[in-house]
């Protein structure tokens, strides 16, 4: 379906879900929310989604609030109470997720960002929880998210402490596995793309459940479920493929979806 705010495709088992409102830096309104809960919700349920790649037009990638459209009065319908579930369906969908950061990320967005599987970012990134800066606790997960990617006081400090900083300090901190510089950084995030998609299904799908069963789960009983998971995806017939692709040297075709 057509959004005002955000674009969302899906092919070959890839959605690009990118915020559109370049004007205002990706700047999140009601409307903004409730459209990218939709996507995002769709996108959990729909099957032929394998990896959810998240992004923003022009030179930032989601700053956060528009500021200037909630202090001038303008018409919004304001966001629906399930839309702040968007970080949930980040983490928890069974798509692998992706922040492609190709700007500034602040606010909600740096938290979307930090709901993601992995997130990559261009030399021009910068981050920024910014939340005590005007005056609000925050939203987005943050606090759940952050602590599990930098440890729990350079979270706080984060947060308590909210300055900006660049890509290479994000991928010091642990935040950002890799970084590219700006021209490159589409074709970079296509490779991994590429190869994430390429994957067996199975495998892909079955290796999500297992950092998400990882988070809840005593080690014992998660062994348990990881060792039946281990064997059910090794029976099928998309793993006997890969094998016999591997000892031919061939590339693999997977049936699964």
């Amino acid at each position: 379906m057509a959004y005002e705010t955000i674009l969302w495709d899906v092919t070959d088992g890839v959605g690009r879900l990118t915020f559109n409102r370049p004007e205002s830096r990706n700047g999140i309104t009601g409307t903004m929310m409730n459209e990218l809960f939709d996507a995002v919700s769709r996108a959990a349920e729909n099957d032929d989604v394998r990896v959810l790649v998240l992004s923003g037009t022009g030179t930032s990638f989601c700053v956060g609030a528009d500021l200037k459209h909630y202090s001038s009065g303008a018409d919004d319908p304001g966001a629906g109470p399930d839309t702040f579930h968007i970080t949930r369906l980040l983490h928890e969908m069974p798509a692998v997720t992706i922040a492609a950061v190709n700007g500034a990320a602040a606010g909600a967005g740096f938290g979307w960002a930090c709901a993601c599987d992995l997130r990559m970012a261009s030399r021009r990134a910068v981050f920024n929880s910014a939340f005590l800066d005007v005056a609000v606790a925050g939203d987005m997960a943050g606090p759940w998210t952050l602590p599990r990617l930098v440890g729990a006081a350079k979270a706080r400090e984060l947060y308590f402490i909210p300055n900006k900083f660049d890509a290479e300090e994000a991928q010091r901190i642990g935040l950002v596995s890799q970084v590219f510089d700006d021209d490159e950084f589409g074709g970079e995030i296509d490779l991994i793309v590429d190869r994430l998609s390429a994957a067996a299904p199975l495998a892909l799908a079955g290796m999500k459940q297992n950092f998400l069963d990882g988070e809840t789960m005593a080690l014992g009983d998660y062994i348990d479920v990881e060792t039946a998971r281990h064997q059910a995806i090794t029976a099928s017939e998309d793993t006997m493929e890969a094998f016999s692709a591997f000892v031919q040297k061939r590339t693999p075709v997977f049936k699964s979806h």
